[in-house]
């Protein structure tokens, strides 16, 4: 978890890589794959660590950041293959969640994810403009969130298991349609601009 000082990089940060993410994620997947592999390891290799220590964090965030940056550019189907089984796991803990309170089973979020991974596999480019579109949108919206001053957004934007769409804005009714308006623009954006070939 970041300290609250450096809430405002991290904000801006997502807003920016979100917008690239939204708007051109099929035309640059490589780098929007680094800046997501980025953020993941900040967020994951600041977690590590004491939030007392802050040069400590921002190295950790840092080298953590490069390490998953550099993983994902470079693992381009890996990374595909992470889109799939991602959108899978979080189509079936949404749909769960909808109607039962506890976590669904391990199997089930397992076959999701195996789905998932062979979707993104066989419709690679709509999967990835979708899945960057919608992150991408998520994202843009946490970063405006926390530049604005929302407390609960800025805890999502520094904690790295909550920087997914349930987990955050719970009550916020117009989160989730700000979400899906600003994803299906980013989605009809990336069709109409990105060819079909790569």
């Amino acid at each position: 978890m970041l300290p609250v000082s450096f809430g405002l990089p991290a904000a801006v940060a997502l807003v920016l890589g979100g917008a690239v993410a939204c708007l051109a994620g099929y035309r640059w997947f490589r780098i929007v794959l680094a800046i997501y592999g980025f953020i993941a390891g900040a967020m994951l290799a600041s977690s590590i660590l004491s939030s007392g220590n802050s040069a400590g964090l921002l190295m950790a965030a840092f080298v953590g950041g490069m390490l998953g940056a550099g993983l994902l550019f470079f693992a381009y189907f890996v990374g595909i293959a992470l889109v799939g089984a991602g959108l899978g796991v979080f189509i079936a803990l949404t749909a769960w969640g909808r109607f039962s309170p506890v976590d669904p089973p391990w199997v089930l979020v397992l076959l999701f994810a195996a789905l998932g991974t062979l979707t993104a596999l066989v419709l690679q480019r709509y999967v990835i403009v979708v899945s960057t579109a919608f992150g991408g949108a998520w994202t843009i919206i946490i970063g405006a969130l926390t530049l604005m001053g929302n407390g609960r957004a800025a805890e999502a934007a520094s904690d790295a298991w909550i920087l997914y769409p349930t987990a955050a804005m719970k009550g916020e009714i117009w989160v989730p349609i700000a979400w899906v308006v600003l994803g299906l623009v980013g989605t009809g954006v990336q069709l109409s601009t990105s060819s079909r070939k790569r």
